[in-house]
């Protein structure tokens, strides 16, 4: 999440630290912030300055005795009860029907399915493809449904105002449509990124859960890219299409390149050499043994480490293990 920060404040608004607008229920969110903010502001004010006058207007004098004052006053009982009231209708409903807007994905909506896991984001588009960037088009509805392989995690896009926890074991949807920057913000270079992050705590690496949301300016541009992105084992080798998926996939994050060990095994002399397992077994890491650790990591445990690692069955084809298995192969 540190990573962010200086974008946030960049492209803040002036005043009070918010990011542009960069959805359509961004607005009534605002909308419902500032009104309950200012009038919690006046009321603040009000009553602090009511009471620090009358602090000083009917402080103790020696030899001045206190005025007697009437019991109580209904005018004043009834507004300091009824107006507060009012107020606290009028903030539930706003927010309750910005809420119910945002909670109710539209029935005809492009539909985008999420799996969170630690620490990164993967984002399954209706071909079958899988990015871990959010990429959309502008001015489309583009619904989440969103799943957890392990702990809570929560999708947050600051931008556009949204926020709902994934939860292992069921599903949970989010929902938006990105519309272009308000009039008055800096030039408008397309496609737009917005930071996406988790905001639950997930564990050791949560700050490092963040990737970015990619707007693309019309349909027409964002379906070129994933046709293009969903070619990858075309446009590149088997050891440049094994590197983006270990870039992409997660595995970085608990394999290096360079021999250290991280929360897994380094990649670096892996293949050929022989590994032990916590059930005292061992084997050659051959390109067998790779494809059980992708797809069944439980399976071996290697010593020393802890068994944390996902499976990645049905996220992964055979042609891209295949790639995997190269780009591993060629870490000597």
């Amino acid at each position: 999440m540190k990573l962010f920060i200086p974008e946030l404040l960049a492209n803040a608004e002036a005043g009070f630290w918010f990011p542009a607008q960069g959805s359509t229920v961004a607005e009534s969110v605002d909308s419902v912030y500032f009104f309950i903010l200012w009038v919690c502001t006046f009321f603040f004010v009000l009553i602090v300055g009511l009471m620090l006058l009358f602090m000083v207007k009917y402080r103790h004098r020696p030899g001045v005795e206190a005025e007697k004052t009437v019991t109580h006053n209904l005018t004043l009982e009834l507004s300091w009860s009824v107006i507060p009231t009012l107020l606290t209708v009028v903030m539930f409903w706003i927010g309750f029907t910005s809420y119910l807007d945002m909670r109710t994905p539209p029935a005809a909506s492009y539909e985008i399915d999420v799996v969170a896991k630690k620490w990164v984001w993967a984002f399954k588009y209706p071909n079958g493809w899988i990015e871990s960037e959010l990429h959309i088009p502008m001015d489309e509805n583009v619904t989440l449904t969103m799943a957890s392989d392990d702990v809570i995690h929560s999708l947050w896009i600051p931008a556009f105002r949204t926020k709902m926890d994934v939860v292992p074991g069921r599903y949970t949807q989010e929902w938006f449509k990105a519309i272009a920057p308000p009039e008055g913000s800096e030039p408008t270079k397309y496609p737009l990124e917005y930071p996406l992050m988790c905001s639950e705590y997930c564990g050791q690496k949560h700050s490092e859960m963040v990737t970015k949301v990619v707007v693309h300016e019309t349909r027409g541009d964002f379906d070129k890219w994933l046709q293009n992105a969903s070619d990858i084992h075309k446009n590149k080798t088997p050891v440049e299409a094994g590197e983006y998926f270990y870039k992409t996939r997660g595995c970085i994050q608990c394999h290096s390149l360079d021999g250290v060990p991280k929360n897994g095994p380094s990649f670096k002399g892996l293949f050929g050499s022989e590994r032990k397992f916590t059930d005292g077994t061992s084997r050659i890491a051959d390109a067998n043994y790779i494809r059980q650790s992708i797809l069944e990591p439980q399976s071996q445990v290697v010593t020393g480490f802890r068994p944390i690692m996902p499976t990645f069955k049905g996220q992964l084809t055979d042609q891209d293990i295949t790639a995997i298995i190269a780009f591993i192969k060629d870490q000597k």
